[in-house]
């Protein structure tokens, strides 16, 4: 079933740019409906995926025979849960998006495009099909900012834009060159992931194939000192967008470091383990510090974003099972909970009150004129801030565990960074929701009325929410499908890195 949820995709994508241009409510609930689809397609393809036992191939074709190109779709638990991650951002992210009246048809196709490129990526196990679907994913980002968005939305998108690109070179380049090593190597052309994880590369060729695919997905990642288009595209996307971006649209840079960089070259891996980890942890710091000092309420959940996804890169440098199944395991949680942080900044705050400054905001009491969206963001920078009972907590424990195994200079580090993520939260929840500086004697928000929070925002904010505390309050419904899969990726990294 899982193949379904890419055709389901684009089948609505299809539909929805058959609609005529005066249909923007219909195109809402085609969109939703392509959307719930794929996440019935998800969800039933994870109940019949059997926990522990390993890669699981759905469906494979020749493509292009002379190079070895299958469409080649498989998964394992890494693939299954940022597959659930998908499901659930795509669904929420539509229902934060039911305000669009602009071109809706015309939103919601690349919007539906998009999220058929992140599970086409999530599902490919060769590498030039996952490289295909990576470019379709990020290619309909630049047009959702530019044309939807707002704060310098042109510039976000071109900087989004250059910066994805300038990544996926460097991973192409990557590809070609384990490409040709592996044809010199065994004399078959191939793109296959798992045969090319059969390869005995060059020490030589691994110690700068590593950092080159390493870098170019970590760019999409959030990789410090790369991670600067993302607070400025968080910004300047509208809502739906900006929590595709943080929600799934990252992951695909981290899953693909994962994926192809760590396995493909693990004796460059170890070459590069300590490097990678010094810049997940300066990611850590600097975003939270930079967070704890922005005037805008979105740049503080934007660069809050890239502060977390350096707990998955550090997870990601452990090379240990705690480690990495947080890592795996922190990529659906802050894929959650951003996405619900920038619902509630973006499309309750901000589209309702017409400004993102704290200091604005500080006067206008909206505790008391939302106090949905303000409960909804008390219960988000808790889950943020990895409070027990949020899957927050569960992540970042498993992150730091493994990392004070492998670096405890990094693991102290980076509980620098969570001390800083409480710090920055606060600010901005007292600030923007419970300050006392203006409003009449009665305590009525100052400024017009605010428009109520609808039904749609409701159901998306219980449902990620929903999300965050399920698997907090029991992880094992996402750690069963994972912890298998990362003991396999290691004896794997064992085998070909040596210990």
């Amino acid at each position: 079933m899982f193949a379904w949820t890419i055709y389901i995709s684009f089948a609505g994508v299809a539909v929805l740019m058959l609609l005529p241009r005066d249909q923007g409510g219909r195109a809402r609930w085609v969109a939703l409906g392509t959307a719930l689809a794929g996440a019935i397609a998800a969800f039933g393809g994870a109940f019949q995926y059997q926990a522990g036992s390993g890669l699981q191939t759905i469906a494979r074709t020749s493509w292009i025979p002379s190079l070895g190109i299958d469409y080649h779709l498989a998964v394992d638990g890494i693939s299954v849960t940022l597959i659930l991650l998908t499901a659930v951002a795509a669904v929420a992210g539509i229902l934060f998006s039911w305000n669009i009246t602009g071109r809706a048809k015309e939103f919601f196709a690349f919007y539906m495009a998009l999220i058929g490129g992140v599970y086409g990526v999530f599902l490919s196990f060769d590498a030039f099909v996952l490289f295909v679907f990576y470019e379709i994913a990020i290619i309909p980002k630049y047009f959702l900012i530019a044309i939807w968005g707002s704060t310098r939305k042109e510039y976000g998108a071109m900087k989004l834009a250059l910066y994805s690109f300038a990544g996926s070179a460097l991973v192409l380049i990557g590809l070609i060159g384990t490409f040709v090593v592996a044809r010199s190597q065994t004399g078959v052309p191939t793109f296959d992931l798992t045969a090319l994880a059969q390869v005995d590369y060059p020490e030589s060729f691994q110690r700068w194939a590593l950092p080159l695919v390493f870098v170019g997905f970590g760019i999409l990642a959030g990789l410090w000192p790369f991670h600067t288009w993302a607070p400025t595209g968080h910004v300047a996307a509208p809502t739906g967008a900006s929590m595709l971006l943080a929600g799934v649209v990252m992951k695909l840079g981290a899953y693909g470091c994962l994926r192809v960089a760590m396995t493909l070259f693990p004796a460059g891996l170890r070459h590069w383990q300590t490097e990678i980890a010094v810049l997940a942890v300066v990611g850590i710091v600097a975003g939270a510090m930079t967070a704890l000092v922005q005037k805008d309420f979105k740049f503080v959940i934007g660069y809050s974003s890239v502060s977390h996804m350096g707990f998955v890169l550090l997870g990601l440098a452990t090379l240990n099972e705690v480690g990495l199944s947080g890592a795996v395991l922190q990529m659906f949680s802050h894929g959650v909970i951003a996405g619900l942080l920038f619902a509630v900044v973006g499309r309750m705050v901000y589209d309702r009150t017409h400004t993102r400054q704290l200091d604005e905001l500080e006067g206008m009491r909206l505790a008391r004129a939302m106090p949905f969206a303000a409960v909804t963001f008390v219960l988000a920078g808790m889950a943020s801030m990895g409070l027990p009972g949020f899957s927050g907590f569960v992540a970042e424990l498993q992150v730091l565990i493994g990392s004070w195994r492998a670096f405890p200079t990094a693991g102290l580090a980076a509980g620098v960074g969570i001390v800083l993520g409480v710090a920055y939260l606060l600010r901005a929840l007292q600030r923007a929701f419970f300050a006392d500086s203006a409003g009449d004697a009665r305590g009525e928000p100052a400024g017009e009325a605010i428009e109520p929070i609808s039904l749609p925002e409701r159901a998306g904010a219980i449902l990620l929410l929903g999300a965050t505390l399920a698997i907090g309050l029991y992880p094992r419904l996402l750690l069963d499908f994972i912890a298998p899969s990362v003991t396999s990726l290691i004896q794997g990294l064992e085998r070909g890195g040596g210990s």
